[in-house]
């Protein structure tokens, strides 16, 4: 019969008869659970560690809350929660040469060298603090209970995979508008961004209106968020019954409500709905580092053997801080933050430094606690337990015993994957994402998830200054915000292989033309200092209110920093969007240097001669509808009786929101110059398209500089050249608009020269500056070496570590 094993002896030692075996459970019965509906069963994951039932030590789950638990940990969960039966599950991996048969209890694997294994798993039940433990299957001698329990967690399917709907829950049905759905032949194109509605200033939940492609605002809610209901209305105006939600378009669907049905509904034919308005969804694919790509575009194999140094015979490395982590499908962007941010000796000292402390007092359910996953995060990586080189002496057994047993392969994450990206529905999927916005969203539960007065997000973190001018009055606001990263603008037009680029392109287009293969892609080399002159730009602030006019006005924006971070992250803006909503990647090679000095972009707060902006907040303008839009007509009778033309009196009430005519008498007197001063009032109705520039490098791109005689008459008045393309191209090649912008830019000249000198190729002694971790090392999933010729100028995000705090 089958015997039990207790502390005195193997199994067999202590042997009772089969009748016994109930009576040994009878105590423990109450507790011992058969999984429901709902229930998660964590049997391959530790939940404080990576021990897996692979492990050595194998994997224990609790039989009451079907939590899973290393060796070094079980003892912890039997203390706090008095829990007793947990079934111990064991992983037996075997090599095999010739495979000729395969038994119902071994399961057949082939790894990606094409090596077979056998796994043969071994099941007990233990019962603690005695340690009996009773092998399993045993379904005669045990209770009837215990044994269908045991069946269901062995059974069980992974926590990971994401739950049914409950049954309440309430199906989403196709439309019955979907199929005959009729669109108007009206040459609406939607911009991938700059959206606003038609009726309104909103610029948040907006919906398209697939019959006639108008935007508009969704329903107010009572929290204060959402909109003016003017998507609604226009139904009622029109019965066009299908709206889809603009943020939520990706290639695998969209948000659609029907008005008609009052409910979310499904549209089989969405893409085609969308690419009549120029939408074209099924080529919205995501690309390494999540954004969107072109499927026209494929990464070269030559790129992809730079990054991964394949044609050097690298040396691996093991050991503590090189433990790689497996890819879960679509996953890099995860890793490589988790690695990254795990280098930094603050992150260390929160979470692993902490270690038992964070373990101790973790909840009943530590898979769900914040701080516990990240401290089981950072261990994985940092005790070197998971990253141990192969021993000769153990091959060589192995070999011997014609077994084999497998090298630890880096850690695999799910647990910690699942909580982080709990709810977002772009990092719960399996999807490619963005790594600069999960880094984002990761500081985001950091902050959130520390108790502490030291947050190690803080060496991230540092102040900008935004410096706002009025263009009309010329006086300035500063402000203040918080940041964690700097994000470098990529400028196509300063290549500095220009002309291949050009000749590429040409040749492209010819080969397109008459259907012959491409030529050999050419890649963009921008110098770094370009980047970060364009970084230094002032840029227009679109729909800016100026304080002082009180009215819309033309603005530009300027940031410079305030403080400096302890690490600063520097993100190559590589990705855009192109017209035809197709996100792209840039194909650009940045010379990054290995010290940056930042000093030269210190904020400098309000200068002499300065006038302020005053402090007045802007007012709220909802017209309700655009072609009849609400004015105040006593005000506007006010006004004119003082003698001003009447359209001018409309639009003065109008710009200031109705808040009286005092107001719209400023309004006027600041304005009254103007060449539309008296004007009839014109609101526009179509959303003006916000469209970005070309992705590619492409002759127009490139030839994008203001007209020649334009540049000269400016540089005929004294001048420097660079000085009036900066001014012609901020302000759209208009002469009179240009010279303005030089006369309230004086610095501009300055700041172009001294950039060159930003990026230092060697440190000097001011406490700005910033450099490279000096040993690079490639994290190619589990697999780490290190690196012989390391990519840097492909990067996407760089990580400098200031050079006073060394």
């Amino acid at each position: 019969h089958t015997g039990c094993s207790g502390p005195l002896g193997p199994p067999g030692a202590n042997k009772r008869m089969a009748t016994d075996l109930g009576e040994l459970l009878v105590p423990y019965m109450p507790t011992i659970r058969v999984p429901r509906r709902g229930d998660r069963v964590f049997k391959s994951e530790c939940a404080f560690s990576y021990d897996s039932p692979e492990s050595e030590g194998g994997l224990y789950v609790c039989m009451n809350s079907f939590l899973g638990f290393g060796r070094e940990h079980v003892e912890r969960h039997y203390h706090k929660t008095g829990q007793s039966v947990y079934m111990h599950l064991k992983r037996h991996v075997k090599e095999v040469r010739r495979v000729t048969k395969l038994f119902s209890n071994l399961e057949l694997n082939r790894d990606f060298n094409g090596v077979d294994y056998e796994y043969e798993d071994e099941a007990k039940l233990v019962i603690f603090p005695d340690h009996f433990e009773i092998p399993l299957p045993n379904i005669e001698e045990l209770p009837a209970l215990v044994t269908i329990a045991c069946d269901a967690v062995l059974n069980a399917s992974s926590p990971y995979k994401k739950q049914e709907a409950d049954s309440w829950e309430e199906e989403i049905q196709v439309s019955r508008h979907a199929r005959s759905l009729r669109q108007q032949d009206n040459r609406v194109r939607i911009p991938p961004s700059g959206w606003k509605c038609a009726k309104c200033e909103m610029r948040e939940n907006l919906w398209l209106n697939l019959t006639d492609g108008s935007v508009l605002c969704g329903k107010w809610f009572f929290d204060g968020s959402g909109g003016n209901g003017h998507a609604l209305e226009h139904y009622k105006e029109t019965n066009f019954p299908l709206a889809v939600k603009l943020d939520t378009i990706n290639p695998d669907g969209a948000d659609i409500y029907s008005f008609d049905e009052e409910e979310a509904v499904l549209d089989p034919h969405i893409s085609e709905h969308l690419l009549h308005f120029g939408i074209d969804m099924l080529q919205m694919q995501r690309t390494e580092n999540g954004h969107h790509t072109d499927n026209h575009v494929q990464p070269r194999v030559s790129d992809w053997e730079v990054i991964q140094e394949s044609s050097l015979k690298l040396k691996p490395v093991y050991g503590s801080g090189y433990t790689g982590i497996k890819n879960l499908g679509n996953s890099c962007y995860l890793s490589t933050t988790m690695q990254v941010l795990f280098s930094i000796p603050e992150f260390q000292r929160a979470y692993v430094g902490n270690l038992q402390r964070i373990f101790d007092y973790s909840p009943l359910d530590p898979t769900q606690d914040f701080s516990t996953q990240m401290a089981k995060l950072g261990h994985g990586l940092l005790s070197g337990q998971y990253s141990k080189p192969p021993m000769k002496s153990d091959l060589i057994e192995q070999v011997m015993k014609e077994e084999y047993k497998q090298q630890q392969r880096g850690i695999s994450p799910k647990m910690f994957k699942a909580l982080v990206s709990k709810g977002h529905p772009e990092f719960s999927s399996n999807r490619q994402q963005d790594a600069h916005e999960f880094f984002l969203h990761l500081i985001n539960l950091v902050e959130r998830n520390s108790s502490g007065s030291e947050t190690p997000s803080d060496v991230f973190r540092f102040l900008v200054e935004e410096r706002v001018q009025c263009c009309q009055t010329q006086k300035v606001r500063y402000t203040q915000r918080v940041d964690y990263l700097m994000q470098l603008p990529v400028p196509l037009e300063a290549a500095s292989n220009r002309e291949e680029l050009i000749a590429y392109e040409s040749k492209r287009k010819e080969a397109e033309e008459n259907m012959r293969p491409p030529p050999e892609p050419v890649r963009a080399r921008i110098p770094f200092t370009a980047c970060l002159q364009d970084f230094t730009e002032p840029e227009n602030v679109p729909d800016f209110w100026s304080s002082a006019l009180q009215a819309k006005s033309a603005g530009v924006k300027t940031s410079r920093f305030a403080s400096f971070p302890d690490y600063m992250i520097v993100q190559i803006k590589k990705f855009t969007f192109g017209v035809d909503w197709v996100p792209k990647k840039l194909d650009v090679s940045v010379d990054v240097p290995d010290f940056l000095d930042l000093n030269r972009l210190r904020a400098t707060g309000l200068q002499a001669g300065e006038a302020e902006l005053p402090d007045i907040t802007p007012p709220i303008v909802i017209p309700e509808d655009t072609r009849a839009p609400e004015i105040d007509e006593s005000s506007v009778m006010q006004l004119a009786e003082m003698g001003f033309p009447l359209e001018a009196c409309r639009k003065a009430v109008y710009y200031t929101g109705n808040m009286g005519a005092e107001m719209a008498f400023n309004w006027i007197i600041a304005h009254m110059e103007e060449p539309d001063f008296a004007e009839p009032l014109a609101i526009p109705t179509y959303m003006e398209p916000d469209l970005p520039g070309p992705s590619f490098p492409t002759s127009s791109a490139l030839d994008n500089q203001p007209p020649e005689e334009s540049i000269s008459i400016l540089t005929s008045m004294g001048f420097p050249r660079h000085h009036t393309i900066q001014a012609l191209k901020a302000t759209n090649n208009n002469l009179e608009r240009a010279l303005d912008w030089i006369f309230t830019h004086p610095d501009c000249e300055d700041e172009s020269e001294a950039m060159s000198d930003t990026a230092d190729t060697e440190p000097n002694s001011n406490s700005d500056v910033f450099f490279y971790f000096p040993r690079w090392l490639i994290y190619n999933d589990h697999k780490i070496c290190l690196s012989e010729r390391p990519p840097k100028d492909l990067g996407y995000m760089y990580f400098y570590r200031r050079l006073s705090s060394c």
